[in-house]
């Protein structure tokens, strides 16, 4: 394979995208406008990034190698994320947004104080470093094998370009050039799939040739137990992640808000059919992939059918979809940290510029532990080891207090400290202890029942006992007054930071407009030199060229003359 090419594609487009980074690095005035685009990011804009922050290379390795293994029940794993959007878009989102909270970490300290919210930041930023670090790896993995590259330094110099337009460029850096990943990835994807299925033979030879129970919505360890576990996971995670409670605050209305997850479960609907079939298709070629081998699937299918060229473009992707997710968690991570720990406990009359800067070395210093991790992940026994352990431990707990507050009046900070430490310890045991003392171990699907299960039983158990006697939490009274206060300090917006808030996110949309015609000139170029699939990349990359005009003509209605003092449309009335 001559790699020539493929390296050129992805050092332009990574040139590229560290580039956008750079094109924000003047647009952060605040925290508000550095994490949470100034709470007037378009909806569909937070959709999509949304979509993308939830992709990672676990999609491709971890999925991938499921869908290798087993078929079609990859998919219907993944549509529990499009029932967990659904539920979320009716009652979470816009439940989130109705804090006022420009982070998750914000509201628990407001709703449940702040020894809640020390011990949440604490296991949120262990989790969420260990987790999007682990999903750096594999992907760093699929570079260096494709381009024959040492993997150690190239999990680092990925590590360190994601940091970097991160860093530099807050959450409108981390959206665009999500919207630009998901258009690299789907163009990649849709000229893969009738490639994929040319070689195999077509459909008629596709399923000749894989296993009678390919097809069975559920199979092998993924029974019914433990997609009906994944969906109230689903349900706490896209709800309750604090990644993905910035998309639902950083809009401008909690209708917004719900358009947000709508636009999630309706691509979570589609996508995974999509995404799926190859390595499925990839069965039928070479059925022969055992254990770990089985998570190459996905790269051994695209080596096999693309040419050169277009085989780079689908490396970017891969590689755009884990820096979208990692960069997500990583935003968030800094928000955290500079919103909640260093202006909330450390320095509480800290200017904007300092916050600012707290937050760029914040995202620089979470970014390193990030590549710690990836470097560790083969001792940890592979990517859907790590990534479906860690989230069956710490997810139930984690997760479901914070979004049970968002309903009760009842829960208390006390309370919330026992069930999360309860269901953190007793996963634990069953994960770690057990086996090695009892010789016992969870299947997955009970792994994620139990994991899932304890924390809202806990919580059911002690609001129905507060009812019965008539308690309501003394927290719960200090946040309504909060809540209250931010409403009235919501109606005295600065003129001049509204208009620089409107002025970055028109901004946004025209970056988001020029990446996309860049994308299609890309596209255009490579039909040209591919020695295969020149008719479907140049159809691809008309249809990208098309959709540049959405948030052109987006940008063309963000208005930024001076504005009326009274707010009377502010989402927080």
């Amino acid at each position: 394979m001559n790699s020539n090419i493929d390296t050129i594609v992805i050092l332009v487009f990574s040139a590229f995208v560290l580039g956008i980074g750079m094109l924000f690095a003047r647009t952060g005035r605040n925290l508000k406008s550095f994490f949470a685009g100034g709470e007037a990011v378009p909806w569909f804009i937070g959709g999509l990034s949304l979509f993308m922050s939830f992709f990672s290379a676990g999609t491709f390795v971890a999925w991938g190698s499921i869908a290798y293994k087993h078929g079609w029940v990859a998919i219907t794993i993944q549509w529990t994320m499009c029932i967990g959007a659904l539920i979320t878009a009716l009652y979470l989102a816009p439940r989130w947004k109705r804090t006022g909270a420009l982070t998750a970490a914000e509201f628990i300290r407001e709703r449940l104080g702040l020894p809640v919210q020390k011990t949440y930041i604490f296991i949120f930023t262990l989790v969420s470093v260990f987790i999007k670090g682990s999903v750096l790896y594999p992907v760093a993995k699929l570079v260096s094998a494709s381009l024959d590259l040492p993997l150690v330094p190239c999990t680092i110099g990925l590590g360190l370009f994601m940091i970097a337009y991160t860093a530099v460029g807050g959450l409108w850096a981390v959206m665009v050039t999500d919207i630009l990943q998901f258009v690299v990835l789907s163009a990649a994807v849709f000229i893969l799939l009738p490639l994929s299925f040319d070689k195999v033979g077509g459909w008629e030879g596709f399923t000749r040739n894989v296993p009678d129970d390919f097809f069975n919505l559920l199979n092998g360890e993924y029974t019914l137990g433990f997609v009906a576990a994944f969906v109230i996971y689903h349900i706490c995670y896209i709800g309750g992640n604090w990644t993905m409670v910035q998309r639902y605050t950083s809009v401008d209305s909690e209708k917004s808000a719900k358009k947000v997850a709508w636009l999630f479960a309706g691509l979570y609907l589609i996508s995974p059919i999509i995404w799926m079939l190859p390595p499925m298709i990839y069965k039928a070629i070479n059925p022969a992939l055992t254990g770990l081998d089985t998570e190459n699937a996905y790269l051994m299918i695209c080596k096999l059918v693309l040419p050169p060229g277009l085989l780079g473009l689908m490396l970017t992707g891969m590689y755009f979809s884990t820096s979208a997710s990692a960069n997500t968690a990583l935003n968030v991570v800094s928000a955290v940290f500079t919103n909640d720990i260093y202006k909330g406990m450390v320095n509480p009359t800290a200017t904007d510029k300092q916050l600012i800067r707290v937050a760029r070395g914040s995202s620089w210093f979470f970014g390193l532990g990030m590549i710690g991790i990836a470097l560790l992940v083969p001792a940890a026994g592979g990517i859907v080891e790590v990534v479906l352990s860690i989230s069956a431990i710490s997810g139930g707990p984690l997760l479901a207090p914070p979004l049970w507050a968002l309903f009760s009046k009842r829960l208390n900070a006390k309370t919330t400290l026992w069930i999360t430490g309860i269901g953190l310890l007793v996963n634990l045991f069953f994960k770690i202890l057990s086996p090695m003392l009892l010789d016992f171990k969870l299947s997955r699907g009970m792994e994620t029942i139990v994991g899932v299960g304890l924390p809202l039983l806990l919580l059911l158990a002690y609001e129905l006992w507060a009812r019965s006697k008539n308690r309501i939490a003394a927290e719960y009274l200090t946040y309504l007054e909060t809540r209250e206060q931010k409403r009235i300090d919501a109606l005295e917006i600065n003129g001049e930071e509204a208009i620089e808030i409107k002025r970055q996110n028109r901004f946004g949309l025209q970056v988001i407009a020029g990446a996309l015609l860049f994308t299609a000139a890309m596209l255009f170029i490579l039909s040209f030199l591919t020695t295969s699939g020149a008719l479907i990349t140049g159809i691809v990359a008309v249809v990208v060229l098309l959709s540049s005009l959405i948030p052109f003509v987006a940008s063309r209605k963000v208005t930024v003359d001076v504005m009326l003092p009274v707010q009377e449309n502010h989402p927080h009335e």
